[in-house]
């Protein structure tokens, strides 16, 4: 079935998540964001940080949100960089969008991802 991405989702695995009808491990949690772990990881540490808001994706976020939960957002992501001691090694954060982004959750989300060399970021890449 393929995504509509030009309406919001409620049944998504997300929202389902964020009412509480599906278990998550909970790094971190505000009013305006929830962090939690990957349930199929990609590297020793992988989180996700999404908006309680009904946001699809990246663009839908900085678009309509407000200054408080762009905010809170961005500063969660960090915080959970910090909490999980990996602001030194470094990470890569990545925010899918759309068909050709390969974006699988219709809900606007960024993957914190850490724990060990990750590699380029695409085949043949040095950046």
């Amino acid at each position: 079935m393929a995504i509509d991405f030009d309406t919001y989702d409620d049944e998504n695995i997300f929202a389902k998540i964020l009412r509480g009808e599906l278990p998550c491990t909970r790094v971190r949690e505000d009013e305006h964001v929830l962090a939690f772990r990957d349930i199929a990881p990609q590297a020793p540490e992988h989180v996700l940080v999404i908006p309680k808001g009904r946001y699809i994706a990246h663009d839908d976020f900085h678009r309509n949100a407000s200054d408080a939960e762009i905010v809170a957002f961005w500063r969660t992501v960090a915080a959970v960089c910090d909490e999980l001691g990996i602001r030194d090694r470094g990470h890569r954060l990545i925010a899918n969008q759309g068909r050709d982004g390969h974006q699988v959750v219709p809900h606007f989300h960024v993957h914190v991802l850490a724990g060990h060399d990750l590699g380029p970021m695409l085949p043949g890449s040095s950046t």
